[in-house]
């Protein structure tokens, strides 16, 4: 039962995603609503929908060479910003942190625009009766790297929990006269921080998850081998686990 309230929250949130790609500055809203989409359907295990389908696309795209790109760039999705500056106090329109972790204190993850969109700078929402005005050309993207409001709770740890594998090669042949087998791989290993900053560090073959396909047969009598892959996996917000492949 919990979980039926959760996705049909995740597709309510989705459709407001929608029309707030339909506004004017299209192109930027779509940039945003794809990765305000990635976030919601990962956390929801990604349920069957046109958005969750679209969404997955591109969360596979990024991962598929050349070049590697983080599969959610949570900097996109502006949760603490709004392009609202003429709001009604009791906008139904206002979209809510999808799982609402906290019943008493929903926190907010975006208010979508109303149409048509005024032509007014952003604006935060901060406490107060005034809302704050961006510098010029801030466009949404509060931040570079990380979520623009604190995500450091449990129940954003489905974003800590993605994975990516970039295995840019993994050889292994015999060579010489004697038949020596040699072994080479580079690997490394993309993780999310405490805010869902994205940083990537060198790894190893004994790191890669049981679920990665293509060198089940490393270290066996040293038949050959050269292989090329991303792997991504992660873990929804009710712990179920999730990857994707992608060879090269």
């Amino acid at each position: 039962m919990l979980r039926s309230i959760r996705i049909c929250t995740l597709l309510f949130a989705l459709a407001l995603l929608g029309s707030f790609a339909g506004a004017a500055n299209r192109v930027q809203a779509q940039i945003y609503q794809i990765d305000c989409a990635i976030l919601l359907c990962l956390s929801g295990g990604w349920p069957a929908s046109v958005p969750c389908a679209r969404a997955r696309v591109e969360f596979i795209r990024r991962i598929t060479p050349w070049p590697v790109e983080p599969p959610l760039q949570i900097w996109r999705c502006p949760m603490g910003a709004s392009y609202h500056p003429n709001a009604r106090e009791n906008d139904p329109s206002r979209l809510y942190d999808i799982l609402f972790a906290d019943q008493d204190r929903p926190r907010p993850l975006l208010s979508p625009a109303i149409e048509p969109l005024p032509t007014e700078n952003a604006v935060m929402n901060l406490p107060g009766p005034t809302p704050s005005p961006l510098p010029e050309g801030f466009v949404l993207q509060l931040v570079q790297d990380r979520a623009d409001i604190d995500i450091s709770g449990p129940e954003f740890n489905f974003v800590r929990s993605i994975r990516v594998y970039d295995v840019r090669y993994a050889r292994q042949h015999e060579s010489g006269r004697d038949g020596d087998c040699n072994r080479s791989a580079t690997i490394y290993l993309g993780t999310y921080g405490t805010q869902g900053e994205f940083s990537w560090a060198q790894s190893a073959l004994s790191a890669l998850p049981e679920a990665h396909s293509g060198l089940e047969r490393w270290g066996s009598n040293c038949p050959s081998i050269y292989h090329r892959s991303v792997f991504v996996d992660w873990r929804d917000y009710e712990g179920n686990y999730g990857s994707e492949q992608v060879n090269y």
